[in-house]
């Protein structure tokens, strides 16, 4: 199994590109399930999580063809899903990638029927689909959890005014994709309001589809007959960006980030500003210099536009080697400070009470071998493994591989000394 090996202590200089957004592809390419003509997606990053997701659209009878681009310039997707004939997602398929829920709606409005299995994914909390499976009875399908699958069937959908107890970006997607086929108005309320979900409105309306609303928390859908092919190029990746700004940030460095979007990281910016580092934003770059130390920063983490849980760990690893102590609470997911025993292994000074992490700073970390435990949480300890003297061994690396397109790659050409091994 691969593992990453860091020798610590380089400043980050340079300028490295950013990918298309994960988060933002995979609810649009399971939007080209919504109709029977050929829909194109540019800017795709070359991810795990989005092979997956193609294998199980190919394997539904979906036309799959992909044109691969250089690292960080994005790959070209075309799908056809005219020749739909599986509304099967298999458990095989669906164990490794939570976001495989989100070819229920699609499947339901368009071919009447779907067999999705209950997703897998991180290990860091419950993600519940209660909330997809009430929007969906609300809109007339009948609805049967069995055997670990959500059995769902409509003749037609109809259109209901939904509000979701939680605010649940997945949820949100799953809801709009569907009620774009359904007949009459849907209305979510409580919708999340993520760039992603934005990101999903925008193409969904380029192939034909009536929304308003998104990016607030009500979205407006009139339901059409039928949707057609588009070409929509995917927004770029908000987390990724903001991670390669914590990595130049503690290690004391100077980055340029091109192809990357400010707007959708206000809160996260805010806070790097708080650290100490300047920050300027340019029309599709971000520029970002450190302090010689860092200023701890107390966090909060909350949905869109607030400060989002996936930025979470990376600020964690910031405080580790800031001046003070920082207050963390992490009001998503009940299990996600499973990167903090880790980066106490580094020489972190971090202490953890229920969702509530007390993060105090230390002079210097120490390169030890450390373990991945999920997506962000691994991002944290490349970061402290950059920061730290010696050298870090980091296992379970697939983790990474799931929302990252060549890490290693983008890091070295910042001048980090980081390699692969085996």
């Amino acid at each position: 199994m691969d593992k990453l090996l860091i020798a610590g202590g380089i400043p980050l200089t340079g300028e490295v590109a950013i990918s298309g957004a994960k988060n933002a592809a995979l609810p649009l390419l399971c939007a080209a399930l919504l109709t029977k003509e050929p829909v194109t997606f540019t800017n795709v990053p070359h991810l795990n999580d989005i092979g997956t997701m193609l294998k199980l659209l190919a394997q539904m009878g979906v036309k799959v063809s992909r044109e691969l681009g250089k690292v960080g310039a994005g790959d070209t997707v075309t799908l056809d899903a005219s020749g739909l004939d599986n509304a099967v997602a298999p458990y095989e398929m669906v164990k490794t990638m939570r976001a495989s829920i989100l070819v229920l709606g699609p499947l339901v409005a368009r071919a009447g029927e779907a067999r999705v299995s209950l997703p897998g994914g991180c290990a860091i909390g419950a993600r519940p689909v209660d909330q997809h499976i009430k929007g969906l009875t609300a809109m007339g399908a009948e609805i049967t959890v069995e055997q670990g699958y959500v059995h769902a069937r409509a003749t037609r959908l109809k259109g209901a005014r939904l509000f979701t107890d939680m605010v649940t970006v997945t949820g949100t997607e799953n809801l709009m994709m569907a009620a774009c086929l359904a007949q009459g108005e849907t209305v979510i309320e409580n919708a999340a309001r993520e760039r992603e979900v934005v990101d999903l409105a925008n193409c969904l309306v380029a192939m034909g589809a009536r929304i308003s609303g998104a990016g607030g928390d009500v979205i407006r859908i009139q339901g059409v007959d039928s949707l057609h092919g588009a070409t929509h190029r995917i927004m770029p990746d908000r987390i990724e960006t903001g991670t390669y700004l914590c990595a130049a940030a503690a290690t004391g460095g100077e980055v340029r980030l091109t192809g990357a979007s400010a707007s959708c990281l206000d809160a996260v910016i805010d806070k790097l500003m708080d650290t100490g580092c300047e920050v300027v934003s340019e029309r599709d770059a971000i520029r970002l210099k450190a302090p010689r130390r860092l200023a701890a920063v107390s966090i909060r983490t909350a949905p869109y536009p607030a400060f989002p849980t996936d930025m979470q760990a990376q600020f964690m690893a910031i405080n580790a080697v800031a001046d003070g102590t920082a207050v963390m609470r992490e009001t998503i997911f009940e299990n996600r400070f499973m990167h903090a025993v880790e980066l106490i292994r580094l020489g972190a000074d971090i202490k953890i009470d229920g969702n509530t992490a007390f993060v105090t700073g230390v002079p210097k970390l120490d390169g030890a071998a450390v373990m991945a435990t999920d997506l962000r949480a691994s991002a944290s300890l490349v970061i402290a493994g950059l920061v730290a003297q010696g050298e870090t061994l980091i296992e379970r690396i697939y983790h990474l591989d799931r929302g990252y397109e060549g890490l290693e790659q983008k890091l070295a050409a910042l001048g980090a000394n980081i390699r692969r091994v085996k």
